[in-house]
């Protein structure tokens, strides 16, 4: 199956250089018309200038592709909702938002500030809020949309000197579970993309024989397919060193007590049943797990 775009326009975030910049090529390549977002500031969030997303903007052009570059902080919202406004005026609409600036200013929990704690959940969780309500409207009057978050191991299984980071990347998983609720019946798919990719912010914390594996463009492949007119929905994509697999959220059966067997005592004595893998079942709503519990107490099923 031949995946192609037809007259789309996708606005990435952090694409002046890396994974954002290699996305812009590979969907540029396609012919998606391509707003090139970037700050234009160091790993840490600090500094800013365009050029970094206009030498982006002229690699597309040289390619016969149609871009422009913009230096929005991601944080603003005045900022980000003029982005998109250029867009619409410049391209007529936006169907693709990629949500991918983010900055590192790792740490211990003990030694990080809460000035370090609060400008990376900023710029990767609220960053994605403040650009995907820009758009959000628009592609629901236009019945179109997809978005692709971009969260990381580090945010799903934990990687040590990254609580912000980490938190941040979590809370984007849940963003899209209910986003995707949300823009379901407009068409609007919401993705997740977990990247292990050379990056500015990767490239401190690997070997160089191991980054050498780590290329972008495969990664952004996988972008490609989750931003297309075909994409899945929900799903966390986790790609890297050209391989491809979902992150996915179960739930064990568990177990009911009667009221008055609901105790600490009884949670650590069936502890083995609670967390047996066996029945587990992977929800796509919230309500799904108050639903489990109560129809065993409308059916009587209680341990003893």
């Amino acid at each position: 199956m031949a995946i192609t775009f037809d007259n789309r326009v996708a606005i990435i975030t952090g694409a002046g250089g890396g994974l954002g910049r290699s996305h812009a090529l590979a969907l540029a390549a396609r012919g998606v018309k391509i707003v090139v977002n970037d700050l234009g500031g160091a790993v840490d969030g600090t500094g800013g200038s365009e050029t970094m997303a206009q030498k982006v903007v002229t690699e597309i052009e040289s390619m016969g592709g149609e871009a422009i570059a913009n230096g929005a902080n991601v944080t603003k919202q005045d900022e980000v909702e003029a982005m998109v406004a250029e867009a619409i005026e410049r391209f007529g609409k936006v169907d693709i938002l990629v949500n991918n600036a983010g900055i590192l200013r790792d740490r211990s929990f003990s030694k990080m500030t809460l000035e370090d704690w609060k400008l990376v959940v900023d710029v990767h969780l609220h960053g994605s809020a403040t650009c995907t309500k820009a758009v959000w409207n628009h592609m629901k009057e236009n019945k179109f949309g997809r978005i692709v978050m971009t969260t990381s191991s580090s945010g799903m299984y934990g990687n040590f000197g990254q609580t912000n980071y980490g938190a941040a990347k979590a809370g984007l998983s849940g963003f899209m579970r209910t986003l995707c609720l949300e823009g379901a019946k407009y068409d609007i798919r919401v993705n997740t993309l977990s990247p292990t990719a050379r990056s500015r912010m990767t490239e401190g914390l690997m070997p160089e024989e191991i980054l050498e594996k780590l290329k972008v463009e495969p990664v952004s492949q996988g972008l490609v397919y989750l931003a297309c007119d075909d994409a899945p929905n929900r799903v966390i994509l986790a790609a890297g060193a050209g391989g491809y697999a979902l992150t996915k959220v179960f739930e064990t059966k568990g177990v009911n007590f009667a009221e008055e067997d609901a105790t600490a005592e009884n949670v650590a004595a069936h502890w083995d049943a609670i967390a047996s893998n066996e029945g587990m079942e992977e929800f796509t709503n919230g309500g799904q797990q108050g639903a489990k519990f109560l129809t065993r107490i409308a059916n009587g099923e209680f341990v003893k």
